[in-house]
Order: structure tokens, then C-alpha cells, then sequence
């Protein structure tokens, strides 16, 4: 495997010597080794702790505020104390692992799934976050559970530190793109950051056009049929580049921008171009000031390695085909234009304002997610599809998308459920971790196959 994750794990492989040692650190080594390979950073004692007095020493040399999750290892069998040591100096998710007895006849030599059972009862009865995987290092099943894993624990890590920047409130109507801030902070420990929409249409117009140029380069680079010369162009450029000092001073990760109607009628340009420059550069935006769309965005962005999702409404139904389309007026992350075309840059397709995009999407296999929130709080919405290599639907940006199952009864279900109307989509499959997320958030997960 030759993916290195961006993490921290503290890996914690406990044993006691009373069972087959030899045995359990040919086990720690080869975990270890693995770990090395794939982690960006793994903090580890050189073997296996046999005490707690052991394990405490060891914690005494460590930074636990760096750390994304533990890997506690019942390399054998070991008791609850271990565990509850642990957690009086890291705090973090524990992800438990037991492997497999080395041999089925004779003597017991490790237990070590004795040992994972007790630890994760003893982590369920304290409340504490954690998840379970089983299998030998070598594994590939278990590598990949380990992956997912790692890749949840890191992304609940950055969603404690994200911060929303939302510039306008929401159009009138669109109360599915607003958020409750308390709870908000409180389900994912996401906070927002409000900034003004007309002050930033008046200082951008004031920004000199060596501030701006570099926007419209960048822009320039990816987009076929930019017009350097058009007004709206230099509108864009502006406004992101004030926008990308502000967000940047208030360290913002993500932004929902009210994209209409002010920005035609005060700035008078589209805002589809800066939110399809600021999510191809890594900062997830959505329009219509969508929260918990933006946020459905970053969840997929991180999942997926950094993959551009795009965010689109569902707008067409083609049962012969078993397909859905997701389309929006004009944004969507250059990279994700069809290979046939590229990006190419147009006008929003009702107000007949540059610039936007005008492509359909790739081809290819998506995960479909919303973060909702309904009567009763939040939950998550997770399909899968096939993005299909079909002309483009509609103006703007759109792509069709085949359901695995029937796309009449999927359609009638989500508008029996009442999700919004605004869908989030990337190009991997993240479904498993996804559902992983919403066991660890405790809140329902919604899987529509």
C-alpha cells in the first residue's frame, strides 16, 4: 500500500507475560513496520508494554495533543486496567485491535481477542469514543479497516478545528441553508464565521489590479474561454482575492456564500466562478450560503484524499436509463469537467451574467452525501452511483448520475424523508467511512443503496 496518510497515531500494543511473547512481538513488529509505511507519524514504544506501570511511563514521554486517534493492540490478553490508564492521558478515539491465535491446537498463546473484548467494554461503559477491527497486520481486509479508520479519526479531529465562513445570509425561502450554531458545535464541533456581503462588494472594487491579476492567471490555467477583457472577469478576480485575505486571516476552511440576487444586482457579476476557484484550491464553498452543504463538501474533500466533490440540486429523473441528474447554475471545481471539454468558462444561464461554468461532469463512480438536519437533528444521507459519459444535461454544470437501485422508489423516499435540496457528490467511494462517521458522531445514518 503505497497511500501515506496525513496522521498521528499513537500506537499502544499491550500484552501481558504470562501469555507467548515471542509470538505477540512478531505480531508488534510487523505492525509496526506497517504503521511506518502508510502513517505520516506513529508514536510507539520499542515493544510491547507488559505492566501499567509500563504503559505509564511510556505516556509520560509523549505530546498526546498531537495525537488523531490511538491504535490500543491487545497483542494478548490484558485487562481493563491498561485501557483506563490510557485514557487518563489521551484523550483521543481509540480504534481497538485484536489479531488472530497463531495456532488452534494446545495451548491458548495470545487471547488477544479476550483482550480487545474487554477493553471495548470497558471504553463503552466510560463512554468513550472508539471502534473495533480484528485480523493480523498482513491482512489486506484489516489494512483497509485500519485506512478507514484513520482516515474518520483525522477528519473528526479536523472538524473540531473547522471554521465555516458564511458571507450573506441565505436568500429568502432557502431555511434548509441556515444552521444552528450551538448545535452545530455541538454534534460536529464546527463553528461559523459571518461576514458581510456588501462590505465585501465595496472593498473589493477598491483592490488595484496588481492585487488581482494572479486570480485571474490562476483561473486562466484550467478554464478555457476566459475572457481577461470581460467585466465580469475582473469582477470575479476582485472578489476572490478579498475574500481569500479575509478567510485566510480568520483561518475559515470553508465558505457559504449567498450568491444571488446581490451579486447581479450590486457587484454585477456571477458568483459561480469564485466558488468553483475556491473549492478547486481546497476550500470547500457552496452556494445559496448552504452550511451544511459546504460542510457536507469538506467531510468528502477529506474522506476522499482531497478530491474536489461538487454540489448540485437534483433536477431530472430518466427511469429508462435509472439515472438522476445533479445540476447547478455554474459552479463545480474545474477538475471536475469532463476530459472532452475541460473547464469552459460561460454565463450563469438565467441572469446572463459572466463568468460561470458551463460543463458537464466526468465520468465515473461518486459517493452522494448530505449532511442534514431535519425536526428531529441531524443525520446523514449516503448513496452511490455511476457518473455517466453522456452529453451535458442543462447549462451551468450538471452531470447524470445511474442509481444502483430503482431510481423511482430512491426519488420518493428522499422526498418523503425531506432532505434538502442540495447534494453533495466525489469521485471515490467513501460510503463505508461515511457510515463509520455517523456510528461515531451518534447521529443516524441513512444508506440508500
Amino acid at each position: 500500500m503505497s497511500l501515506v496518510i496525513a496522521t498521528t497515531i499513537l500506537y499502544l500494543p499491550i500484552g501481558r507475560k504470562t501469555f507467548d511473547l515471542a509470538a505477540g512481538e512478531e505480531v508488534r513488529a510487523a505492525s509496526s513496520a506497517w504503521l511506518s509505511r502508510v502513517c505520516e507519524q506513529v508514536i510507539e514504544p520499542d515493544a510491547i508494554l507488559t505492566s501499567v506501570d509500563e504503559l505509564a511511563a511510556f505516556l509520560r514521554t509523549i505530546d498526546a495533543s498531537s495525537v488523531d486517534a490511538v491504535l490500543y493492540q491487545s497483542v494478548t490478553f490484558a485487562d481493563g486496567e491498561f485501557v483506563r490508564r490510557a485514557l487518563e492521558d489521551v484523550e483521543a478515539p481509540y480504534i481497538v485491535w485484536s489479531v488472530r491465535e497463531p495456532s488452534t491446537r494446545g495451548r491458548l498463546r495470545l487471547n488477544s481477542l479476550t483482550g480487545g473484548n474487554s477493553t471495548c467494554n470497558v471504553l463503552r461503559n466510560l463512554r468513550h469514543p472508539f471502534s473495533f477491527v480484528f485480523g493480523n497486520p498482513s491482512e489486506e481486509e484489516l489494512q483497509n479497516s485500519l485506512v478507514q479508520q484513520f482516515g474518520v479519526n483525522r477528519l473528526l479531529r479536523k472538524l473540531r478545528e473547522l471554521t465555516i465562513g458564511v458571507i450573506g445570509e441565505h436568500p429568502p425561502g432557502f431555511f434548509f441553508s441556515d444552521a444552528d450554531e450551538s448545535l452545530l458545535a455541538r454534534t460536529f464541533g464546527v463553528r461559523l464565521h459571518k461576514f458581510d456581503l456588501e462590505r465585501a462588494f465595496r472593498e473589493c472594487a477598491r483592490l488595484p489590479e496588481s492585487e488581482y491579476t494572479a486570480a485571474m492567471e490562476r483561473a486562466e490555467r484550467q478554464v478555457a474561454g476566459l475572457n481577461r477583457s470581460d467585466e465580469t472577469v475582473r469582477k470575479f478576480a476582485q472578489f476572490y482575492t478579498y475574500v481569500r485575505k479575509q478567510i485566510e486571516a480568520e483561518r475559515v476552511r470553508a465558505i457559504a456564500v449567498r450568491c444571488w440576487p446581490e451579486f447581479f444586482t450590486e457587484l454585477g457579476a456571477a458568483a459561480c466562478s469564485t466558488l468553483s476557484q475556491f473549492t478547486e484550491d481546497g476550500v470547500m464553498s457552496s452556494c445559496e450560503s448552504d452550511i451544511h452543504g459546504a460542510l457536507s463538501m469538506v467531510i468528502l474533500h477529506e474522506l476522499s484524499g482531497g478530491a474536489a466533490p461538487y454540489l448540485g440540486d437534483l433536477v431530472h429523473v430518466d427511469e429508462s436509463r435509472n439515472s438522476v441528474v445533479f445540476w447547478h447554475c455554474g459552479a463545480g471545481a474545474y477538475s471536475l469537467a469532463h476530459p472532452a471539454t475541460g473547464a469552459r468558462a460561460g454565463v450563469h444561464p438565467n441572469r446572463k451574467l459572466g463568468f460561470a461554468m458551463d460543463f458537464g461532469l466526468k465520468p465515473g463512480g461518486v459517493t452522494i452525501f448530505r449532511v442534514s438536519c431535519g425536526p428531529d437533528g441531524y443525520r446523514l444521507l449516503v448513496m452511490k452511483g455511476e457518473a455517466l459519459d453522456s452529453p451535458q444535461s442543462f447549462h451551468g454544470t450538471s452531470v447524470e448520475v445511474r442509481l444502483p437501485s430503482d431510481v423511482r422508489t430512491t426519488l420518493t423516499r428522499l422526498m418523503h424523508e425531506g432532505f434538502e435540496p442540495h447534494f453533495a457528490l466525489v469521485y471515490a467511494d467513501v460510503s463505508d467511512a461515511l457510515v463509520e462517521l455517523g456510528r461515531r458522531l451518534g447521529i443516524q445514518t441513512m444508506v440508500l443503496a
